[in-house]
């Protein structure tokens, strides 16, 4: 079963929150509130907050500057998952990943499905890498980013947890990209 390995440091990582919204303000953002709380809870350093428009291309923008930036390390954006004709977040991040990673939304599933039934099928929750950064994408209810965060993100994004995490794989996600 997965646990802290208490010998080991806790290395903070550099995470920009995304919330996908035509409606939403700073001021009024709930989900990206409950990350930007967690990630200050957890010990990891705020890289970036922005809030975007429904718009595929704008989304792909905004995730491609910031895994361009050596000062993001994860993006975790909020919004966009559902189903409607203006939920595009999902297209969005594959525009962009290099590979996904599949079990995520598995695993999201999973845990929704414990808190909200059936429901959970209708999220489409993914998550993949590009230019050595992760992304993760979450639906824009705050219930459903604690789900992930306090089930999910804060175990992988710990580099203590154990026996894997997605921080000690981290500099060799871009491997591919150096020279040999």
């Amino acid at each position: 079963m997965s646990r802290i390995d208490e010998t080991k440091d806790f290395m903070p990582v550099r995470i920009a929150v995304l919330t996908v919204s035509d409606t939403r303000t700073l001021e009024d953002d709930k989900s990206g509130q409950v990350l930007v709380d967690r990630i200050a809870a957890a010990g990891h350093i705020l890289a970036d907050r922005k809030i975007v428009t429904d718009d595929r291309d704008r989304i792909a923008t905004r995730l491609s500057k910031w895994c361009a930036s050596h000062a993001v390390d994860v993006i975790i954006s909020t919004g966009g998952t559902g189903l409607t004709g203006r939920d595009v977040t999902v297209e969005a991040h594959r525009d962009v990943y290099e590979k996904e990673i599949d079990a995520f939304g598995t695993i999201f599933t999973i845990v929704s499905m414990q808190k909200i039934g059936t429901s959970a099928v209708q999220s489409r929750a993914t998550a993949g890498v590009a230019q050595g950064t992760y992304l993760f994408a979450l639906p824009g209810s705050p219930g459903a980013c604690k789900d992930a965060w306090d089930e999910i993100l804060c175990k992988q994004l710990d580099y203590r947890h154990r026996p894997c995490n997605f921080v000690e794989i981290m500099p060799r996600l871009d491997e591919h990209l150096r020279r040999k």
